[in-house]
Formats: structure tokens, sequence, C-alpha cells
């Protein structure tokens, strides 16, 4: 169901049954990216043809910044000049200095505007540090001079979870301008990692108005991943209404979203084919349809009804196979075969219907954990399992995981070992405790620091490995370089992080790898570790111990797999869940405050254990057997 991929300008777009903004799928956020940036880059040509400015509304936060790195490569290249933009910014967090390190000002300046040739005196960003008394003239003074410029000749935007664009959240009026907001809890507790810690976010904002936006001449909205999936579904399909203000866009004559998969994944056409069109009925269309409206009706699958099919937009399928009670039968199946107690596959058994192969009965096992918790998190009873079931079992922490430490626990430690072997002025641990004890917020960690937050993760997981009965020569940290900043947002994967990641696999020979497919961390490191063991796979392939290797993906803390995904169903017996837990509580730095916790203010421990619980239920109502928790796993072909 992705689209091709390419799409067109368009003019008037002519509303659907259900969509009613003009929008384009992609596999990725990348290729989509390039070719928005493309889009942005004629029309500056475009403009310089014609002797006039190109005026540019411009977005932050993390949906953009793939267009921004093009852009900066299309000029580096000497393809394009920025000597004829000017820009508009939408927003800026209030009150904020232009130094600090999460203003949209050095956002914009790191990300663009320092390695590109426009002329300073055309960036104009709105000024969080203006008195709070000249805040309505300094809006009108801003709104006036877009006006100057004849106005916005293309807004780039990004979607909040909220719905909003620039900082109008919900309730935000059709005719508002510039002005001063506060905003929204949702949009403070997504940005709380950013700031470490929501109490740190500020409350306000200055942003560019709804109807500002409506009079750009061209609109290209951004959105990826599977928590813009509900928002999005609400933009495009839904009524206009000022709680989603996104939703205005409707109205607007020459508009695009742009959706790479996840983020498109809850719109009619993706989700439900089948009530917008007629479908070709393949297999994983029939196994998604017959798992959606057993889950839509609260029915069994075997209690299906042909009454069921034809009331829901599947007369079509049921025409394909004859009659419900043969199709519940083959989706039963399908469902029943996807469940096994035996991740490693089962010894001397027929492994025809079975998710993994009988042999070798002892398999190399390589489980890759981006953190040094998602490994026990999202898949803690499977690796227990295997381990009881006799495997040669491995595990690689791909990062330190040292940012999601607090300075509050780094002291502690620090001046626990400092007590026990007090060292000299500018000893390790009398920096850090300094340090520590002088850091302001925003202040990035000296390595020394790094060092002592990566460690006390480190002993953690050999904590939570040896609970589970493995040996310390089968835990392996590679500390990918990518992740080694010292801030919330990372480096890109490089070719170290690739050729590391490849290293142990080749080490370990595994028959099967394990990798966390969970694209919906709040800060990004699952995808790039994902990336890195994809490239390094790839890179493999071309060895014969890669014909016997398998790859399953393994969802984190933020999401499960449909069920129309899951290809292997774990299922866990309460004193697997218990030793799950258990494990998940050695990491005791990430107990009692989460970081990074997105929009679920939860512990791990809690989390997983209802979302695992939560598995079991769907099967259970499905019309399976009734297990206490479920892990599930589907498999990435290479």
């Amino acid at each position: 169901m992705i689209q091709e991929i390419e799409y067109k300008q368009v003019g008037q777009f002519e509303k659907t049954k259900f969509e009613k903004i003009h929008n384009e799928i992609f596999p990725d956020s990348s290729t989509a990216s390039k070719l928005v940036a493309h889009e942005i880059a004629t029309l500056i040509k475009q403009k310089q043809e014609e002797g006039k400015p190109c005026v540019l509304g411009l977005a932050t936060g993390s949906s953009p910044i793939k267009v921004y790195e093009e852009l900066v490569s299309l000029h580096r290249s000497g393809e394009l000049s920025f000597s004829n933009v000017v820009t508009f910014n939408l927003d800026e967090y209030y009150p904020m200095d232009t130094g600090h390190q999460q203003s949209y000002y050095h956002f914009m300046h790191q990300h663009l505007f320092d390695h590109i040739d426009i002329n300073p005196e055309n960036i104009n960003i709105p000024d969080g540090t203006v008195p709070l008394e000249e805040m309505d003239q300094y809006c009108i003074d801003y709104e006036m001079k877009i006006k100057k410029y004849g106005g916005l000749d293309f807004q780039l935007l990004g979607i909040g979870r909220t719905g909003h664009i620039g900082f109008n959240e919900p309730g935000s009026h059709p005719n508002s301008g510039t002005r001063i907001i506060t905003l929204d809890h949702i949009t403070r507790t997504d940005a709380s990692s950013d700031f470490n810690g929501l109490e740190n976010v500020p409350k306000k904002a200055v942003t560019m108005g709804i109807s500002t936006i409506m009079k750009s001449r061209r609109v290209l909205l951004l959105a990826w991943g599977h928590k813009k999936a509900t928002v999005v579904k609400q933009t495009i399909e839904g009524e206009i209404t000022s709680n989603i203000p996104a939703s205005f866009l409707q109205e607007h004559k020459n508009t695009t979203i742009i959706l790479d998969s996840e983020a498109a994944s809850e719109l009619t056409r993706i989700k439900t084919p089948w009530l917008v069109d007629q479908c070709i009925w393949k297999e994983q269309l029939k196994f998604k349809a017959v798992t959606w409206l057993s889950q839509e009706l609260n029915k069994p699958v075997l209690k299906l009804t042909d009454k069921d099919y034809n009331d829901n937009g599947m007369s079509g399928l049921l025409a394909v196979e004859g009659s419900s009670y043969d199709l519940n039968i083959k989706i039963f199946n399908k469902l029943q075969h996807t469940i096994t107690g035996w991740p490693g596959g089962k010894p001397n058994a027929d492994d025809t219907n079975r998710p993994e192969r009988a042999l070798p009965a002892k398999k190399r096992v390589l489980i890759f954990s981006p953190h040094p918790d998602d490994d026990v998190i999202s898949m803690g009873g499977t690796f227990l399992r295997l381990i009881d079931q006799g495997h040669d079992v491995h595990v690689a922490y791909q990062t330190s995981g040292n940012i999601a430490v607090t300075d509050d626990e780094a002291l502690k430690f620090s001046e626990v070992a400092n007590s026990v072997h007090p060292g000299k002025e500018g000893d390790t641990f009398k920096k850090v405790i300094a340090f520590l004890k002088s850091k302001n917020q925003g202040d990035i960690d000296i390595p020394e620091v790094r060092l002592i937050k990566g460690l006390i993760r480190r002993m953690e997981s050999l904590g939570a490995t040896r609970y589970f009965g493995l040996d310390d020569d089968k835990v392996h940290f590679l500390d990918l370089p990518f992740y080694e900043t010292g801030r919330i947002r990372k480096n890109p994967l490089g070719e170290k992080d690739v050729a590391l990641t490849a290293d142990i696999i080749e080490k370990i020979k595994p028959h099967q790898i394990y990798a966390a497919g969970d694209l919906a961390d709040p800060h990004g490191t699952h995808k790039v570790c994902l990336d890195a063991i994809f490239e390094a796979v790839n890179n493999l392939k071309s060895k014969s111990f890669m014909n016997d290797c398998w790859v399953w993906l393994y969802r984190g803390a933020w999401q499960e797999w449909d069920v129309s995904e899951i290809e292997m169903a774990v299922p866990l017996s309460p004193h697997e869940v218990s030793k799950k837990t258990n494990a998940i509580l050695y990491h005791q730095s990430q107990k009692d405050r989460v970081m990074f916790q997105g929009e679920d203010s939860r512990e791990f421990w809690l989390r997983a254990r209802e979302r695992n619980r939560n598995t079991a239920i769907l099967y259970d109502k499905l019309g399976l057997a009734d297990y206490e928790a479920i892990e599930a796993f589907k498999r990435y072909i290479f």
C-alpha cells in the first residue's frame, strides 16, 4: 500500500470519501525528506530566475532535520544558493535565551543557517527574550514584516500529538495571528526529554497563528512515526475542529501531508483498505482483515459469520474464499501456528508449521539491545527461555545509555567511590563530584561524568544477565560512537557503528539475531541501532554462516506489533513474568525516575507487564488459549 516514491505539487485536491487533504506516503522519512528538500530548492531557483526573494516559513523539531541536511548538502555541492532567501520561523519557547541549547534559534543555526550562504538579516525567528509587556507589539511587527515581503511562498510544518501546527495548541482560532500562548501538557511532556525533565520545559511559547499559516501559497506538513498516526488520521479524515488545529489545513488549497509508513498506519486506506475500494486479497491482507474484524466485533475468529464479513465491506473476500467457515479455520490455524514455547525451535519435532526451525537443536543466539535494559524489558521472558532451553545465548548492548542516568545518581556513586578511596584533587571521582555540584541546566556532561554514568548502566546490565544465569563472557558492550555526544540529540549513524555491529555478528555467527524493531522511542536511538544492524547484516549476507541466520524483531516499551504482523508469540508463565520483572528492576537507575518516558509516566516494569498481558488477552479474545503473558516477534527477511 506504499505510494510511489515521488509526488507532485497540487492545486485544488479532489476530496475523497475519507481523506480531505492530499497526502503522500513513503517507505521512510529519509526518502521523503530529500524530495521535500528538492521541492524547496526548485522554488528557490525559480525565484532567483525571476529576480525575486523566496520567502520560506520554517519549522523546528525532529521532523524537518533531514530536510535541512539535504538542503545543506545541495548548497555544499554548489547546486543551491540561499542568497535570495528570507525565512520566518514558526515559533520559539518563552522565555528562552538564544544561547540556550534547546532554543529554536540554536536549533536553526545548528541544522541550517550556519552551513549556508543566507544573509543573516534575512533570518527571522520569534524572540523569546522580549519583555512580556512588549510582546503584543512585537507579534504585530512580526506579522507586518511577513506582509512586507508579500507573504510566505512556502510553509514547512510538523505536527504535534495534540494536533498543533507551530505552537497553535487545541482551541486555537482560525483567525489567530502571531501571539504568545500557553503550551499543552502533552506538548511539554513530549519535549521533556530534551530539557532533562518536565519541570524544565517552558510553559509558554511565541507562535505564528493559524491565519498566518493558511495564507502561505504552499504548505507541506511532515509526520514521521507511529506516535503521529492517530493525530494524522484525525487531521486528514476528521472534521475541521479547533481541537485538532492541523485540521484547518483541509481548507488550504495547496497543502500536501508527507508521511512515512508508520505515521500513515491509521489511515483508512492503509489500516482497512477494503472499506475504501476493491482489494487484491493476498494472504497477508486476508490475515489482517480477519483479525481486525474479530477485534472490531469482539468475537473469536471461529465465530465470525458470513453476515459479519458482508456488513463490514468484506464480501469480496468471501467471494474469493467461498465461506466464512473455511476462512475462519484457515486464519485460526495461522494464528495458532505463531504460538510456540520454543523460541529457539523445538528439537526432534516437525517444524513445518512452527515459527522456528528444529535444527540445529542448540542455536547460537545474539540479542541486540539498543539501551542497557531493552533486552529484559522487551523480551526478558524469551531471553530466559532461550537460556533455560540450552541455547548459546549472547547479548550485545549497543549504546552505553549514559544520557539516561540522572546527575543525582552519578553523584551518589561518585561520592561513595571517593569516600572508599579518596584521591588527589583532579582525580576522576573528585572531578565528577565538582562538575555535578556546579553543573547548570544545558551543560554537556564532561567525559568523566559520561564514563561514570555508563558504568552504572553497565553494572546494572550485568546484574540482570547474571540473575538469568548468563556468564559474563556472553555479555558484550559495543558503546556505539553515534550515541556518545553527551546530548539528547545524537550523531548520524557512522561507518564505525556499522563495523562494530558487523564484528560482533561475525564473531558469534548466530543462528538467531533478536533486534529492537521499535521505532517509536522518544529520542530515536532504537532507529539508529536498528539501521546499524540492517546495514551490518546486508554487508555480511554473502558470508556462508548468514545462510543459517534468522533475524527476529521485538518491540520496545512504547508499542506492540499489530496481531496481523506477529509471526512468533512466546507465552510466559507467571513464574517467568516474575523473573522478567525482577531482571528489569536490576536497572535501578531507571526505576524511580524514567528520564525518557514519552507519554507514559509508568515505570518500565509496569509497562512491560501490562503490554505482555494485553497481548495474551488479545490472543484469548481471538479464540486462542488464555496465557498469563505473551512476548511477540516479527521476522525480518534480508
